[in-house]
Parts: C-alpha cells; sequence; structure tokens
C-alpha cells in the first residue's frame, strides 16, 4: 500500500536532512565555506600583536672609527634586541658627521653618531634632528696641527697661512675659537674646505700649512711627526653626539631605547678593552692600529644623558658661527631636544 506524505511534513523532511547534512559538513549558518568562520577566528585569537605590526627598519649611521661601527661588527645583541620588538637594522656608511645628518634631512637615517658642531650646521638648515645622548667630552681628541719641521710655532703665525678644515665639522669650530683667541679672524686666513683623506694629502705634501682634525687620523699624523699647535683643551668639549630623526624618536622611541642600549653597553664594553677595539677599528678603517690606541687611551666611555648645561655649551656654538656668518640663521639649540620622557633617560 503507497502512503501518501502532505507537503507539509515532506518541507519538514527535506529541512531536517539540509540541516543534518550542514551540521555533518561544518557550515557556518551564514553559507560561508566548511569551517571558514571557525578558522579566521582561531587564527585572529591566536595570531600574536606584533605580527599583525608591519616590520620596521632602523636605519643607523655611522663611521668606521667609533662605537657605531663596532656595534655592527657584534650586531647580534642588537640583532635580538631589535627582533623582539619586531624590527631590524640597516647600517649606512658616512665619511664624516654633515653627510650623514644630510641623508637623515632625506629620511635615509634614523639616527648617528656626529661631532659637536654638525648639528647646528644641520639645524641651522632645517633638518629635523634631536639630540638623544652624548659621550664625555674629549677636547684632547682634536687639535691644529703643522708638520714637524715648520716655523709656524703659533695659531697668531697662523695668519696669511692655508689651514685645511672639514666644514660643518667639530674641528670647524676648534678653529674659530682658536683663531678669535690669538686675535685673529677667519678673514685672517686662508682656509680650505677638505674631507678628513684629501686634506691629509694636502698636508702631506705641503699644499697647506696646517691641518685641523680629530682622532684618530690626528693621532696618526702625530706618530708621524706632525706638532700640535692648539688642542681643543681649555677652548671647546668635543662632545660626540647621538641624535635622532624627530620623526622617529616621536614616533618609535622603545626602538630608540633598545638602539641607545646596546650602545651604551657597547661603549662600556670598548672603555675596558681598548687594544681589542683598537684592532677592530684599524682593520675596518685602514688606519694604524698604534693611532687607534692612542686615540682610544685619551678618551672617556660611556653615554650620558643631554642635560641644560650641554645645550647651553651648544648654543654657544650656534652663537659664535651665527656672529661669524658661518650658518645662515640663529638657532635655538632647546628646540632639537626632545623631553626625556619622550624617550627615556640614558642609564
Amino acid at each position: 500500500m503507497i502512503r501518501l506524505t502532505s507537503p507539509t511534513m515532506l518541507r519538514a523532511r527535506l529541512l531536517g536532512c539540509v540541516a543534518l547534512a550542514c551540521a555533518l559538513a561544518g557550515c557556518d549558518g551564514r553559507g560561508g565555506e566548511p569551517g571558514a568562520a571557525t578558522t579566521a577566528s582561531d587564527a585572529g585569537a591566536k595570531e600574536p600583536a606584533q605580527d599583525r605590526r608591519e616590520a620596521v627598519v632602523v636605519r643607523l649611521g655611522y663611521q668606521k672609527i667609533g662605537t657605531p661601527y663596532l656595534l655592527k661588527d657584534r650586531a647580534d645583541s642588537l640583532k635580538k634586541a631589535l627582533g623582539a620588538r619586531n624590527a631590524s637594522a640597516e647600517w649606512v656608511e658616512f665619511q664624516a658627521g654633515p653627510p650623514l645628518l644630510e641623508a637623515m634631512r632625506a629620511g635615509a637615517v634614523d639616527i648617528g653618531h656626529v661631532g659637536e658642531t654638525p648639528p647646528v650646521f644641520a639645524q641651522a638648515g632645517g633638518v629635523p634632528l634631536v639630540y638623544v645622548a652624548t659621550d664625555p667630552p674629549a677636547p684632547k681628541a682634536e687639535a691644529i696641527i703643522v708638520p714637524k719641521d715648520s716655523p709656524i710655532t703659533s695659531v697668531a703665525a697662523l695668519k696669511g697661512k692655508r689651514v685645511a678644515v672639514n666644514r660643518g665639522s667639530n674641528v670647524h669650530y676648534l678653529l674659530v675659537r682658536a683663531i678669535e683667541k690669538a686675535g685673529l679672524t677667519l678673514d685672517d686666513i686662508q682656509v680650505s674646505f677638505l674631507a678628513p683623506a684629501d686634506a691629509r694629502s694636502a698636508f702631506e705634501s705641503g699644499k697647506v700649512d696646517a691641518w685641523v682634525i680629530w682622532d684618530p687620523f690626528l693621532a696618526a699624523a702625530e706618530l708621524a711627526g706632525a706638532r700640535t699647535l692648539q688642542s681643543g683643551e681649555g677652548l671647546v668639549d668635543n662632545h660626540l653626539f647621538y641624535v635622532a630623526r624627530r620623526e622617529f624618536a616621536e614616533k618609535q622611541p622603545e626602538l630608540l631605547r633598545t638602539v641607545l642600549d646596546e650602545y651604551q653597553s657597547l661603549s662600556r664594553w670598548e672603555g675596558e678593552h681598548v687594544e681589542e677595539t683598537s684592532k677592530i677599528l684599524a682593520t675596518s678603517s685602514g688606519v694604524a692600529y698604534e693611532a687607534f690606541l692612542l686615540s682610544e687611551r685619551r678618551r672617556a666611555f660611556g653615554l650620558l644623558p643631554i642635560t641644560p648645561e650641554i645645550l647651553r655649551r651648544q648654543q654657544e656654538i650656534a652663537d659664535t658661527l651665527h656672529r661669524l656668518a658661518v650658518i645662515p640663521r640663529q638657532i635655538r639649540v632647546e628646540d632639537a631636544f626632545l623631553p626625556a620622557a619622550a624617550y627615556g633617560d640614558v642609564r
């Protein structure tokens, strides 16, 4: 006997079958692919927050003659510290501070290590930098020198002479201070703006009468017989500053803190291992080991915080250079300093 089913009962049975099939297949109840909603939800719950952030590249400007280069050569600790914050380091080499800061203007460098005068020139030129830490002062690490057989025996005797200096570098300010103390002006001497390599060649060939230079090039020249007319002692502090691109310092304070901590650790290591440090730097730069050893032994180590007194001394440099029309405009050095809370004090 054939049993007839009413339309209502038929629809109910069909809906029941569909529901059972969906349950067995794992439908999400919203027409999605089987298991899709559950998988996405689980992935979102399990994915660490840092994995969803875009990786950051911290661009470190350095020269082959100091602590940042050493960190590049021994970068495992920094690599791990940055990696924990989903970041990595990119190293950018420069011959001196001024071009490093020009690269910072272009956004190609985030953190750099430069002398005390380059930041003044850079700020006057509109580079968006901030001071974040400093090395201890090293006034004996720069000087005005002459060849060993030169008849010049005083800074005053440089009147009318040819003097080589790297424009915008720390020794530029030393030259200004030294000739003013001797009663001269920049107009009384013939200034040749030369990078260290070119200045050394001009000095050794007699094309210039004096050279204003910093360690280790100073130490190398002294070991070759050059005489010192005037060191920075009593005239300048000769700080080396750690500076950062302002936007980077404001947006990435934790990464800035990480890099400074690594620099601090390495600077302390450097002070305890001057011979090993000198060997590493000599190999990288082509400057003699003995020159690095001499320069390492006449400087102090460890990063220091930026203080009101340091900013005041930097302002003196800026005011002097503006008075002599060496920089194009008056600047307020304090404008290139972020409150310590923005990136923490150097420990």
